[in-house]
C-alpha cells in the first residue's frame, strides 16, 4: 500500500487519548459515535515538512479518525440497518465523510460525532486516508 507515511513523535492514539482526558462522564447517546478528528504532525517519514495552511486543513476535510466512544445503539441492527455483524471498537481508526460529522470540541480536541451508518471504513493507520 502506497501513501504518505508520516513522522510521529509518539503513537497518534496514544496522543489524542492523552489529550482528551477521561470521557467517563460523557455519555454519547442512541447510534452516535464520537470520534477525534486526527490531525497530521509536520513533517513526513520522507522528511518533507507540510505547511501550516496544510495541517490546518485536516480541521475542515480530515477524513481519519480515532474512536472515543459509541452510543449503546450504535451498530446494532434494527428494522431499517443490519451492520452484517461489522463494528468497530473505541481505540479504532476510522474514516468518516467530514460533511456528515457534526464538529465538537472535548477537553480541547476536535472531535466530530457521526451516526454509525456514517462510519465508512475501519483502517490500520490515520495516515492511510486523506
Amino acid at each position: 500500500m502506497t501513501y504518505m507515511k508520516m513522522h510521529h513523535e509518539g503513537d497518534p492514539r496514544v496522543e489524542i487519548q492523552n489529550a482528551i482526558g477521561d470521557l467517563s462522564k460523557v455519555d454519547i447517546f442512541f447510534n452516535w459515535v464520537l470520534v477525534a478528528v486526527y490531525k497530521r504532525p509536520e513533517k513526513t517519514k520522507s522528511g518533507i515538512f507540510l505547511t501550516d495552511d496544510s495541517r490546518k486543513e485536516d480541521e475542515y476535510q480530515g477524513k481519519a479518525g480515532l474512536v472515543l466512544k459509541k452510543g449503546a445503539q450504535a451498530f446494532v441492527d434494527d428494522a431499517n440497518t443490519s451492520f452484517q455483524g461489522q463494528n468497530v471498537n473505541v481505540g479504532d481508526w476510522v474514516v468518516i465523510r467530514p460533511s456528515d460529522g457534526w464538529q465538537v470540541m472535548i477537553n480541547g480536541v476536535l472531535c466530530r460525532m457521526v451516526q454509525d451508518v456514517q462510519v465508512r471504513l475501519c483502517i490500520e493507520s490515520p495516515d492511510v486516508v486523506f
